[in-house]
């Protein structure tokens, strides 16, 4: 008994000294927060200006340097250009504050930039820029194609009395009217009415899509024809 007696005691302190001691796991901290980034301020090309600082390319194209100011909390810029005559988008993503880019001569565009960090969705876009691409040298230049319509690509309104709205703009400072075509089929062919405002109003049924365009003139005789805008009435 005295034998057996001896080896059971360093069993049961082995047991405890195993055992004890132990506690929960220490809570693991939280990843801190990304900052969401500021939007961009955009530098160059200037709005509504010639730019006339591209680097020829060939009699068709130039190229041009974008360039904006480094905003806080941002990895990356996303560039995007517009063709304002065709509605054609590119983008490209950069960690820089530059970015050059090859686009038509004597054509109108605009331009944002996207601001992005890593770790975080969020987002913060910097203004809308608009500029012409300078081409062979002209006297008068046409007006930048209608812009910033209401309503909005894509979305639903109310049917009845709508006043459909838009931006225009001149780089000479020519007095502008506007064409305004409205239609159920695309392209629209309907001519709404002309007008030396930025909005005109027009009837709408219910549960239907719409598109409209817009045609700017200004007193010297030159033109441009905006993109179709679509959008949807309720039932």
């Amino acid at each position: 008994m005295k034998i057996a007696s001896k080896y059971i005691v360093p069993l049961v302190w082995l047991t405890l000294f195993s055992c004890g001691g132990g506690g929960d796991d220490p809570t693991p901290e939280p990843e801190p927060e990304v900052p969401a980034p500021s939007a961009a301020t955009l530098v160059f090309p200037d709005n509504n200006e010639e730019c006339t600082e591209g680097v020829l390319v060939s009699d068709t194209e130039s190229q041009v340097t974008f360039q904006w100011a480094a905003s806080e909390n941002t990895d990356d810029y996303t560039l995007t250009i517009q063709n304002l005559e065709t509605g054609v988008e590119s983008s490209s993503t950069t960690s820089n504050t530059e970015l050059q880019v090859t686009l038509n001569r004597g054509t109108a565009y605009s331009w944002n930039v996207v601001s992005s960090a890593d770790g975080t969705n969020e987002t913060a876009s910097s203004e809308t820029w608009r500029f012409y691409n300078a081409g062979v040298s002209i006297e008068n230049y046409a007006p930048f194609p209608a812009y910033d319509p209401y309503p909005q690509m894509g979305i639903e309104v109310a049917s009845g009395n709508i006043s459909l709205q838009w931006a225009g703009s001149d780089l000479d400072g020519d007095t502008l009217t506007y064409t305004v075509y409205l239609d159920t089929a695309n392209p629209p062919a309907t001519l709404l009415g002309e007008t030396a405002s930025t909005s005109i109003d027009a009837t709408l049924d219910a549960n239907t899509v719409y598109y409209w365009q817009v045609v700017t003139s200004d007193s010297a005789g030159n033109s441009s024809t905006s993109e179709i805008f679509e959008f949807r009435t309720s039932s």
